[in-house]
């Protein structure tokens, strides 16, 4: 049996109406703080195609209008579930934007812990959009990744090893001062934009971001997108062997 969904969500943004819009509606915007990797046709009855660990999703844009609003569709799954993601524009004065999203459809039969994770995970997407537009401005990411690790449902276990990789002893909130120290890795200092714990929906060094998330079914998830150079085969081991030295 399919149900039917709605998630609504609205965020203020520092950033252009232009910003935000080739954020949300070009495949190198979305790359740089949405999850896999994605391309646009930009025209309504274009393609949508994101791409994520082996596996591909075509959707058809069913709105483009630049600078207002972009909207998509999934086709239908067998079972009769879908998706869409619908996105307004809104200009402010000072060159601010507010970013409305309403993303609905049908879910599956395990739709209590999918509704569940959407609500959650809509909202820490859209606070790493901020974060993106305000530290990345005008950059777009030349690696992104994202590494499932276990399922692990104690909170408070899942924190602390967040903590532990950002160099935090004490209290872990937005504006705290971070030092990423996971081996593989180069360290790199930065600051928490964003908190929900368990999870951590952005975190910002001088040239990656990063979220830390407590997700579906309880599974730990880690995702960086990086706006230099580096050797993406090596930072995706960096992070799977963090992830199961973390919860062994």
């Amino acid at each position: 049996m399919r149900h039917e969904f709605e998630v609504r969500e609205e965020i203020p943004l520092d950033a252009t109406p232009e910003q935000v819009w080739e954020a949300i509606s070009t495949g190198p915007g979305i790359d740089s703080w949405f999850m896999g990797r994605n391309e646009v046709e930009p025209r309504e009855g274009g393609i949508v195609r994101h791409s994520m660990m082996g596996r591909s999703q075509e959707s058809t844009v069913t709105a483009w209008e630049p600078g207002k609003r972009f909207s998509y569709r999934t086709g239908d799954n067998p079972d009769g579930t879908f998706m869409a993601f619908d996105y307004l524009i809104e200009g402010r004065e000072g060159g601010s934007t507010v970013l409305r999203l309403v993303h609905s459809g049908f879910l599956g039969e395990d739709w209590e812990a999918q509704y569940d994770a959407l609500k959650k995970g809509d909202g820490m997407y859209l606070h790493k959009l901020a974060a993106y537009l305000k530290h990345f401005p005008g950059r777009t990411s030349t690696f992104n990744t994202l590494v499932p690790g276990p399922q692990v449902p104690d909170h408070d276990r899942v924190w602390t090893a967040f903590k532990s990789a950002l160099g935090v002893t004490g209290e872990l909130t937005a504006g705290t001062p971070v030092r990423l120290s996971v081996p593989g890795l180069p360290a790199a200092e930065g600051v928490v934009e964003r908190t929900d714990h368990p999870s951590v929906p952005s975190v910002c060094t001088a040239d990656a971001l990063y979220m830390f998330m407590h997700g579906y079914r309880d599974t730990v998830v880690v995702e960086q997108h990086s706006f230099t150079d580096v050797d993406g085969a090596a930072v995706e081991q960096a992070w799977k062997n963090w992830l199961a030295a973390a919860f062994v």
